[in-house]
């Protein structure tokens, strides 16, 4: 029977479809190395993970259905004879893995790249026929759990429905044709590109998160690239020359550039402006970088600082053919303040009534661990700048504070206790639980807070771990309102492991391993874990808690208590909740702007739950009416909605300039959420003043 769908599968990969093939895809094997590191990182996961999975035939099953999962989520590309064919080895993996030999995952790769151009290969010979618009059909928007397609006429039929929609699309906003083929085309032919250019690392990047993940959802492995984007994302700096960069058509483009960097210093760079050949050190040979991935360009461009990289510009106004220009610039540690925090003052209320409300936005909980361990006495960190914007807010006399933690999903410990500390001061902020069962508790030592005023936390289901944390002691200790939506529930600690330094390697060999070891537990004994953290007062949701959030893991750690830390709280917000309630639901019942948002909300849900879309014109026209109502209403209201109607194009098939404005248009938009819990935090103002 086996051999059978072997051959079948055989058949299937060779047979001459209707339509021209491009060329098959590499086949690509495993390193050597990767296989070490493989096994290397099964070790530590059978020992010293928080709950210990031993890598046997169950585990085996687990890693190849997430392993599939992750190639081909929606079930488009592989065949039924594929699948059939793999399962073969679906209780192989532990024993591959411990004898280091990764040829299962390589070769179920080869066939999810090759299926690939088949599929697109495909779709690119549906432009070039057209489709009627005035039948009866519908497109399923999520196949995740739909049978696998049986024949690849079926896999087909799939992929000219997408077709039939993205036309649709662009057709509906006033396309022509022409237009639409040639858009079409260029994005196809850009998932092509994208086959062709894998590599090994990619493969094995794959397989190892299909492994880590099917441990614990929080569990992960960091190969030598990933491993330097982290420690970026924590520093909050980097050794560069100060552009964000963006692959479009083929070509590494400059999107932006960075306030205080070397590229924006220089005056020789422009937004738009494409990189079309990197050298290093004054005199070295320019290697070009047309059609190469834009993460090796950025490897190329990053460097030590006080070097030199030389670039070979084609500037933004000059065609394909125009004229070249080489620049130099010496690198420098650019700083990401996009990601630091961020204070602005908003004003509720007129007139003497006024409030004025003073919100720090967090995007991450960062820490420079590198300068700190170094004892460089101004390490940049989250809790020292949000202590220098408290210092600020203060001095322009606020009445309140609001700390925005939407979709901040988390960062460094030590940063969410030092937080915590700025406005509770001394005491425990949380618990951690290690597999042997021993709790920990880790306090603030903060004699006074920075803030002790009126205090509200907005979080959303993107606010996590260390969010979460700061938000519970907020919380435990009866300091200030929760607001917002329920968070996602990652109440689990992880620790980063060397396995190059395990294995006294010289140079970066096998990468990092980030392990679950402990469990996070409020100061009330209670987890974040699952549950997350329940807001005070609740704020309408764009969020999907099927797709976002712990409880969307299928083997996700339990809900769990222990004995409460010994603490005390700071003050009783309590008995203000039922007047704070009242107040919001007066409030908004009569704001324009919110009911419109949560009615976008409620019909966002109505969506999904719906799961099809249209193919049908006439009824797809009246769809996208009824969307763009909610759309403007939305973009009207701010807060994770949208700005503009659906144009059917993809970020990198709009003009750059369009583009920028689109994003810049989102970030100017009002935001209802934002406005509303600082309206809020001035009505806890106002009955603290009764109160006292």
């Amino acid at each position: 029977m086996h051999l059978k769908k072997s051959i079948l599968v055989l058949f299937l990969a060779f047979a001459s479809p209707a339509y021209s093939l491009d060329a098959p895809p590499p086949r690509l094997t495993p390193l050597e190395t990767q296989g070490q590191a493989a096994s290397l990182s099964a070790q530590f996961l059978s020992r010293y993970a928080y709950k210990p999975v031993p890598l046997d035939d169950a585990l085996s099953a687990k890693i190849m259905d997430s392993y599939l999962k992750s190639l081909d989520p929606d079930r488009s590309f592989f065949l039924q004879a594929d699948i059939d064919t793999f399962m073969a080895d679906r209780t192989g993996l532990d024993d591959a893995i411990k004898s280091e030999n990764l040829d299962i995952p390589f070769s179920i790769f080869g066939t999810y790249a090759q299926r690939m151009v088949e599929r697109v290969t495909f779709a690119r010979s549906q432009i070039k026929q057209g489709f009627d618009f005035s039948t009866k059909e519908d497109l399923s928007l999520v196949r995740d759990e739909e049978p696998w397609p049986q024949t690849e006429q079926q896999a087909n039929d799939v992929w000219r429905k997408r077709v039939k929609n993205d036309w649709l699309r662009l057709k509906l906003v006033g396309q022509s044709d022409a237009v639409i083929r040639d858009t079409l085309d260029k994005r196809y032919k850009n998932l092509l590109d994208r086959v062709y250019s894998y590599k090994s690392s990619d493969v094995f990047q794959s397989f190892m998160a299909a492994y880590t993940t099917s441990v614990d959802p929080h569990t992960d492995y960091f190969g030598a690239a990933a491993s330097a984007d982290f420690d970026i994302s924590m520093k909050l700096s980097l050794v560069g020359i100060g552009a964000v960069l963006q692959e479009r058509d083929g070509y590494t483009t400059v999107r932006e550039l960075v306030p205080g960097g070397p590229a924006q210093l220089s005056g020789k760079i422009a937004v738009g402006d494409r990189i079309v050949g990197v050298g290093q050190g004054a005199e070295g040979a320019i290697t070009e970088v047309v059609g190469t991935r834009l993460d090796e360009v950025v490897q190329l461009i990053r460097g030590a600082k006080d070097s030199i990289v030389r670039l070979d510009i084609l500037p933004v106004d000059g065609g394909e053919s125009g004229s070249h220009r080489v620049i130099s610039l010496v690198r420098d540690k650019v700083s990401l303040e996009k990601q630091a925090a961020k204070k602005t003052i908003v004003l509720v209320g007129e007139g003497s009534a006024a409030r004025k409300i003073g919100v720090i936005t967090l995007p991450v909980f960062y820490e420079d661990f590198e300068a700190r361990r170094k004892g460089d006495k101004n390490y940049r960190s989250a809790s020292r700048d949000v202590a220098k914007l408290l210092g600020e807010l203060k001095q322009e006399n606020v009445d309140g504070v609001l700390i925005d933690l939407r979709n901040n999903g988390g960062g460094s410990l030590t940063e969410a206790i030092d937080l915590t500390g700025l406005f509770v001061g001394r005491g425990p902020v949380v618990q951690q639980r290690d597999a042997s069962g021993k709790v920990e508790v880790e306090s603030d030592d903060r004699r006074q807070p920075a803030w002790a005023g009126p205090l509200a936390v907005l979080i959303n289901r993107g606010s996590a771990s260390a969010s979460e944390i700061f938000a519970a002691a907020i919380q435990d200790y009866g300091r200030g309102v929760i607001v917002g939506e329920q968070s996602f529930g990652k109440g689990t600690v992880q620790t980063v492991v060397d396995l190059d330094q395990i294995a006294r390697n010289s140079t970066p060999t096998f990468g990092q391993l980030k392990l679950t070891i402990a469990q996070f537990f409020r100061i009330d004994g209670g987890t974040t874990q699952l549950r997350g953290v329940t807001p005070d007062i609740s704020l309408p949701s764009l969020s999907d808690p099927k797709t976002l959030g712990e409880e969307s893991y299928e083997n996700a750690l339990p809900w769990a208590q222990i004995k409460p830390a010994t603490y005390k709280a700071k003050a009783n917000i309590k008995p203000l909740l039922p007047q704070l309630q009242q107040r919001h639901d007066a409030r908004v019942q009569d704001n324009a702007e919110f009911q419109r948002f949560a009615e976008n909300a409620t019909a966002l849900k109505a969506e999904r739950a719906k799961g099809l879309v249209s193919l049908n014109e006439a009824e797809r026209k009246r769809e996208m009416e009824s969307a763009a109502e909610r759309l403007k209403a939305s973009s009207d209201a701010g807060a994770d909605g949208p700005a503009g109607e659906d144009d059917g194009l993809q970020s990198n098939e709009r003009s750059l300039s369009a583009d920028v404005a689109i994003e810049n248009a989102r970030k100017n938009e009002k935001d209802v959420l934002q406005t509303e819990a600082a309206a809020i935090v001035a009505d806890q103002v106002d009955l603290l003043k009764v109160t006292r």
